[in-house]
Formats: C-alpha cells, sequence, structure tokens
C-alpha cells in the first residue's frame, strides 16, 4: 500500500455541502477533513467501514490540513458543514473559540495513535544524521556568524557542520496549515534555536522566520513532497513516519539526535519528534447524521487501531489500549473537550 492510497474512491477534495435542505434530511453520508497525516489511516477506515456496515454509507474523507480541517469543523453546525475533522496536533484555544462561536459546543477529541515526523531523502542518496540545531542553522533566515547577525550564508549541509553530507541545501516542509508543520517549529526549529543560546537581544522572529532560497512550502498533501524529491535529488522532505514507511523503497530516512524513527523508539520516547494523532467529532451531529457513533467505536476497535491491527500494518504507531479504553468511554460518555 502505497502513494495510490490517496487515489482511493473514499479521497475526495471536500468544497462544501449544500445548505437548502433541512439539516435532518439532507445528508446520509460522514463527512471528513484535515490532516494529511491521519488522512490515509482514515480513508482506510473508512473503505473498511463502509464494507463492514452496509446499513451506512462509505464516510467521504478529504484533507486540507489540521488547520484547513478544523476550520470547516467549526464553522457551525449543519448538514453544510463537516461531521469530523482530522488532526495531527491537540486543537488550539483560538480553534475551540471559534468553534463556540460558531455554535459548534460539544467537540469530542479522539486520540487513537502516534506517528513522527522524519527527514527523508532519496534513497541514493547520502546518509544524514541530524540535530535540530543543524537543521536550525541550515533554514534560518539570519543567523549569527562570529557575533554578527547575517543572511543565511550556508549553501551546503556540510558548510553547517562538517560532518554532514557534500550536499546543496534544500529543504521542502509542510505548509502553514498542516498540524505537522507546526510540531516541526516546535520540536526540530524551536528546539534547534534554543541550543543556538542566541544573545538576548536577538531579533523577534529569529526562531521563526526561515530562509526563501532553500525551504520549500508543501501545501498540499505528502505525494507532493514526495514528487519534489523525485524532480531534485538534493531535496530533503518532511514527512509523517507512516508514509515513510511506505514509500520506503525509495527513501531512506535521517537520525535525530542519533535515534532512528521507528515505532518502537516513538513507543519508548526516544525519538525527539514525535506527536498523538486525532480526530474530532462533532457530538452535535450524532445521531443525525447516520453512523457516526458505529464509525468511532469501528476507527478505535481492536482490530482496525489496536496492536496488530489495520492501521499498524499501514503505518500507525497504536498507543496503549488502557488509553484507547479511556478515549472511548470518554466519546460514549458525551465528554466533550
Amino acid at each position: 500500500m502505497k502513494t495510490a492510497l490517496f487515489a482511493s474512491a473514499a479521497v475526495i477534495a471536500l468544497a462544501g455541502f449544500g445548505t437548502t435542505a433541512a439539516f435532518a434530511q439532507s445528508r446520509d453520508t460522514i463527512q471528513i477533513a484535515g490532516s494529511s497525516t491521519v488522512l490515509p489511516f482514515a480513508s482506510i477506515v473508512a473503505e473498511e467501514f463502509g464494507a463492514s456496515f452496509p446499513e451506512f454509507k462509505t464516510p467521504v474523507v478529504g484533507s486540507g490540513g489540521t488547520g484547513g480541517g478544523l476550520k470547516q469543523f467549526c464553522a457551525g453546525v449543519g448538514a453544510e458543514t463537516i461531521d469530523i475533522a482530522n488532526a495531527s496536533r491537540p486543537i488550539k484555544t483560538a480553534e475551540r473559540e471559534a468553534c463556540t462561536a460558531a455554535g459548534v459546543t460539544d467537540v469530542r477529541e479522539i486520540q487513537f495513535g502516534y506517528d513522527g515526523i522524519v527527514f527523508a531523502s532519496a534513497a541514493s542518496g547520502p546518509d544524514f544524521a541530524l540535530t535540530p540545531l543543524q537543521v536550525y542553522k541550515a533554514i534560518a533566515a539570519n543567523v549569527y556568524v562570529d557575533g554578527a547577525l547575517v543572511p543565511n550564508p550556508y549553501k551546503k549541509w556540510n558548510e553547517v557542520d562538517a560532518s554532514l553530507p557534500d550536499q546543496t541545501i534544500a529543504l521542502a516542509i509542510p505548509g502553514s496549515n498542516h498540524g505537522t508543520r507546526e510540531v516541526f517549529q516546535e520540536k526540530v526549529v524551536t528546539a534547534g534555536c534554543e541550543e543556538a543560546a542566541l544573545p538576548a537581544d536577538h531579533p523577534e522572529d529569529a526562531c521563526t522566520a526561515l530562509r526563501q532560497d532553500v525551504v520549500i512550502e508543501i501545501a498540499g498533501d505528502y505525494t507532493e513532497t514526495l514528487a519534489r524529491l523525485t524532480s531534485n535529488k538534493d531535496t530533503v522532505g518532511v514527512f509523517g513516519l507512516s508514509f515513510y514507511e511506505q514509500n520506503k523503497d525509495t527513501l531512506k530516512v535521517a537520525t535525530i539526535n542519533g535515534v532512528v524513527p521507528s515505532n518502537e523508539s516513538v513507543i519508548a520516547g526516544e525519538y525527539p519528534v514525535s506527536r498523538p494523532l486525532f480526530f474530532y467529532v462533532k457530538g452535535q451531529h450524532i445521531g443525525t447524521i447516520p453512523g457516526i457513533e458505529e464509525y468511532v467505536q469501528f476507527f478505535l476497535s481492536e482490530g482496525i487501531a489496536g496492536n496488530g491491527g489495520t492501521l499498524e500494518a499501514a503505518g500507525l504507531i497504536p498507543q496503549a489500549p488502557e488509553k484507547t479504553a479511556e478515549v472511548l468511554a470518554a466519546f460514549e460518555a458525551g465528554a466533550a473537550q
């Protein structure tokens, strides 16, 4: 199962839904959008759900990034709004406030497993052993050289650190609409900036401004990032671990702080760039849009999201069964987050 997964019939772009019919009668299919990282998992579950529950239509799953999905989710209650938002980070306070302002007051958080964020490059290229500090120095818009702040002068990775490959710096990262970008910013760029021990009077954007000559921001999903690597062998791409695992025949992965990203290193808490995965359910649509409760229960079932389940085979890192039981109990009890 490789990138063709994204072409699944259950995966389409969501462009909005009609608003003319009454909510209770206008839609009988679960509508989902959001994280590109969660997209392949949700697509698998949607297809399996449709096959296992013929009384319900197969849910429609779209992408758009975590931020984009939550924006749609928080737009209001009714058939013209989506039922579930996939997310590769927790919902933000501002997003919760937007939901509340639009009348979305029953928001149920479902954590279903883990993923890591990796730096992957062409399998035929050199090995990378990276640290957050090296990545920060390679892509920061401005860096301190001999005590002076200057536009980033580094052209090759080995100019940043002699231990790195003699390869032109080119980094493809998710756009600002993706949860992966936010985790990358926090756990790699900001962490590297802190390691750099900048002077107290450093510019306010020293840890956030990225150079435009070597950084490529990808608004689409990971297949677009992969295409960049295919067209330019010097490019290093930022992916979810699960996507890398599905494309290991063409990619190789970098270590971070000497740790190889893997299910085992993420579960053990050793790999520094990892995160839980979520989807958010609009409780006010339960009982009106058919199948939502059953979809959540099916998604969290041992055979799907548990150890040895369908999603683990697709690259998900399962969470502890006790955590899943806690999440499911909260959902069924109607506990809004």
